[in-house]
């Protein structure tokens, strides 16, 4: 386990491949940081429009949806700014293109810190999961690089560490109170259409909506136990960038 601390980032950057994806994988840690004067961002990869069990949905305003749902998230969390590639949902690919499409975004916000699927994950079958974070990756490579992408005018950067959510190696666990813990419970469920199939919550049963509160709290309670604390979220940590 990494026992050095991270210093509290000036700009934080969380990429996710879908809406809310960021905030099961460090929704608490945004939030804390945030509250430390951070500024931080998130960058959503794909439309989320593939994101429901209704067949009959219109696919343009489930996506309306779940962009609103996104901002109220942030707001949630203390994040100041969100921003959509709009890949579409299950086809997003780590090609070239989208590559530079997200090493723009790197050079514009100028992270210290970036979080990100983890793309080595075993097991993990969904692939726009695997390829977000590969194109995050990659697009650190290329956003370090002056003779990446020259043509988008932009200067070279290189954060100073990388934090990868849903590891599939946790060597680095970030600290977060249980203030944050709700605020990272609250951010998820601003994400009111994917209660039903993403949290298994009945909108009218109480139940259901304590039960996955209980349930979040005890993936940070986990995650804080490796290290002594109460609470924390669990990453593996790239330093060597």
């Amino acid at each position: 386990m990494n026992e050095l601390p991270l210093e509290i980032p000036t700009q934080v950057l969380a990429i996710g491949a879908h809406p809310d994806d960021i905030e099961f994988g460090c929704g608490a840690s945004l939030a804390k940081w945030a509250e430390l004067g951070s500024v931080a961002h998130m960058l959503v990869l794909t439309d989320g429009s593939k994101g429901t069990w209704d067949a009959n949905r219109d696919s343009a305003e489930l996506v309306r949806t779940r962009q609103e749902e996104q901002h109220a998230a942030a707001a949630r969390l203390g994040v100041l700014g969100v921003s959509f590639l709009g890949r579409t949902d299950g086809e997003l690919e780590s090609d070239l293109a989208t590559r530079a499409a997200v090493c723009a975004v790197i050079r514009e916000v100028r992270p210290d810190v970036i979080l990100a699927h983890d793309p080595w994950k075993r097991y993990r079958i969904h692939p726009d999961h695997r390829h977000a974070g590969l194109l995050a990756i990659e697009a650190i490579v290329a956003a370090r690089d002056p003779h990446f992408f020259p043509e988008q005018g932009l200067a070279p950067h290189r954060p100073s560490a990388v934090l990868l959510f849903e590891p599939d190696e946790i060597d680095h666990v970030e600290v977060v109170e249980s203030s944050h813990v709700i605020a990272r419970i609250e951010a998820l469920l601003a994400h009111a259409s994917q209660w039903e199939s993403t949290m298994h919550i009945d909108a009218e049963s109480l139940a259901e909506r304590q039960s996955f509160l209980e349930a979040q709290q005890a993936v940070c309670r986990s995650a804080g136990a490796r290290i002594g604390s109460e609470f924390g979220e669990a990453f593996k940590r790239l330093t060597d960038l």
